[in-house]
């Protein structure tokens, strides 16, 4: 299966995929450290994000998620790309930030419709194919 996705910030991923299903601010609910899921209560707490892609329903707004993820991209534990059903104006921020300071970048993409699930794994090309490897 392969799917076009509108990509937001371009770049290649092949890895696994950690899909969560509830919202998520990065802000509070990633830690910037271990790269763990650390909001109380969420069904993925205690998950890593470090190379996996990070399939996102739906996000808490805080205009610091931006600042979480660029730790994550400087730290080299962010995901490997993040995928979500709807564009989001301060996420990709960080990864945009990282690009200008010449670090390490993901892509990151919206679809209509999120189809995999945790443990798949997905290819992402740089023109927005996600395909199921």
């Amino acid at each position: 299966m392969r799917v076009q996705a509108d990509v937001l910030y371009t770049g290649t991923a092949c890895a696994e995929v950690l899909r969560l299903t509830e919202p998520l601010s990065f802000w509070g609910g990633v830690d910037p450290k271990t790269a763990r899921v650390t909001l109380a209560g969420h069904p993925q707490m205690g998950e890593a994000v470090t190379g996996r892609v990070l399939l996102l329903p739906r996000l808490i707004g805080s205009s610091s998620s931006s600042a979480v993820l660029l730790e994550l991209l400087y730290a080299g534990s962010a995901p490997a790309a993040l995928i979500m059903t709807a564009r989001d104006a301060i996420l990709p921020i960080g990864v945009v930030v990282a690009g200008q300071m010449g670090w390490p970048t993901i892509p990151v993409l919206v679809v209509e419709e999120l189809v995999w699930q945790t443990g798949d794994r997905v290819t992402i090309d740089h023109d927005g194919w996600i395909g199921s490897s």
